[in-house]
């Protein structure tokens, strides 16, 4: 039975990192969106689409905004239960709660909770899709695609490989890193909306040896992904320069490893030479920008305008846990501040098209989420953009689309998302 969902809509018909905004936008102040076997059929005029549909059950969602959901290009399921800690350096927040909250992984049912946890927080907040960083243990990555599956989400992830420089508990292998990945990309790559994901922690925590063995898997598997993380702090740049001298760069490690390619997703980014811009340009490489966690862990402003420019494919990341909240539209916020602190004023368009469409190429996958597009996977979520007494009021005294929305980018949070569909079905 095809649906009719009522409401203001939004898509993108161009980039407007590249367009003018409004050149770059569909808004239909009236419109509707036609689904049916979970799949988006037809975007329009809600009379219009009435007219032409009166079998179609209908949901009026009156003046509220009606988008693709959210996508996330990097975080870490694991990290859930220790978000907001008060936090060092990357180095120290690592040791002092990322490896001990991991270490527990080992134990499915814990696992399995948190992962319940992890996916039903993203929908509150209307993150539809992500990509996720377990842990060493395959016990967390099939929790992880087990709690995706039964919500009949679309979503990425991987088992971090990880040799060296941590805990004994939470080291495998360069054999087995290998070995365990390639039989979970096995079990999930491809399954139901799942995809695998190959996952190096970044170069400081991998052997030469295990780095090698990630660049053979991922040959060998070149419809998978591969994430790790690039350029997040300058401790973490000396300490690579350290480990590995013989290159002239971080990124050179990676290529050297043949860990740079098409679909290679570098989560943060922030300090990069001239020559590492251009590389990652080059190999059609893409970057996940996670502002919450750069400004929380004292990373650094990582330059988004330059990646557009450049034609990186560039997504919104809230990288929790390090990242500090849940909410992309609190990341959208925190991107904007970013932009603000490098003189760079981000438009709101194109703060809404990095956390959708710009995360869905950036994560290849959009052919099939990301948009409000006909042909597009129904992951839809509603946006009340009076969702508070603050934004209420603010809202109130809009006179364009853009001073509607860019109260709820500032001050939203979970509560300015009225609905989520996933493939159509009501969460």
């Amino acid at each position: 039975m095809p649906q009719l969902l009522l409401g203001q809509t939004l898509s993108f018909t161009g980039n407007p990192w590249l367009l003018p905004p409004n050149e770059a936008v569909q808004h239909i102040r009236q419109g509707a969106v036609l689904l049916e076997a979970g799949n988006i059929i037809e975007v329009g005029e809600a009379e219009t689409l009435k007219a032409a549909h009166p079998e179609a059950t209908v949901t009026d969602h009156g003046q509220s905004l009606l988008m693709a959901g959210f996508v996330d290009s990097h975080a870490h399921f694991s990290q859930t239960a220790i978000i907001a800690s008060w936090g060092k350096r990357l180095i120290d927040w690592l040791n002092t709660y990322t490896f001990p909250e991991e270490s527990r992984f080992s134990d499915a049912a814990y696992a399995a909770q948190v992962a319940n946890t992890y996916l039903d927080l993203n929908l509150s907040n209307g993150i539809t899709t992500a990509c996720a960083y377990c842990t060493i243990h395959p016990e967390s990555v099939d929790a992880y695609f087990e709690a995706a599956q039964a919500r009949g989400l679309r979503m990425l992830g991987g088992k971090v490989m990880m040799d060296r420089n941590a805990p004994e508990n939470l080291r495998d292998t360069a054999q087995s890193g290998y070995d365990d990945s390639k039989a979970l990309l096995q079990k999930w790559h491809g399954k139901a909306r799942l995809s695998y994901t190959i996952t190096p922690r970044f170069a400081p925590t991998s052997t030469p040896a295990q780095l090698e063995a990630t660049g053979a898997l991922w040959a060998e598997h070149p419809d998978c992904l591969m994430q790790t993380h690039l350029s997040e702090q300058h401790e973490e740049l000396a300490w690579v320069q350290d480990l590995f001298p013989e290159h002239q760069d971080y990124l050179a490690v990676y290529e050297h490893f043949g860990l740079l390619g098409p679909g290679a997703i570098m989560g943060h980014s922030i300090y990069l030479s001239d020559r590492e811009w251009d590389a990652i340009r080059d190999a059609g490489a893409s970057i996940a920008h996670c502002p919450t966690s750069n400004a929380f862990i004292g990373s650094g402003l990582f330059h988004a305008t330059r990646a557009h420019a450049a034609g990186i494919r560039t997504g919104l990341a809230t990288d929790v846990g390090g990242g500090s909240s849940f909410s992309m539209l609190r990341t959208m916020a925190s991107a904007y501040e970013i932009g603000q602190l490098r003189g760079d004023a981000l438009h709101p368009a194109q703060l809404l098209y990095m956390a959708t469409v710009g995360s869905a190429e950036a994560l290849h996958i959009g052919g099939k989420v990301g948009n409000l597009e006909v042909g597009k996977e129904a992951d839809i979520i509603v946006i009340n953009l009076a969702s508070t007494p603050v934004i209420a009021q603010r809202t109130a005294r809009a006179d364009t689309l853009w001073e509607a929305i860019f109260p709820t980018i500032m001050l939203g949070d979970d509560r300015a998302i009225e609905a989520v569909y996933i493939a159509g079905k009501r969460y």
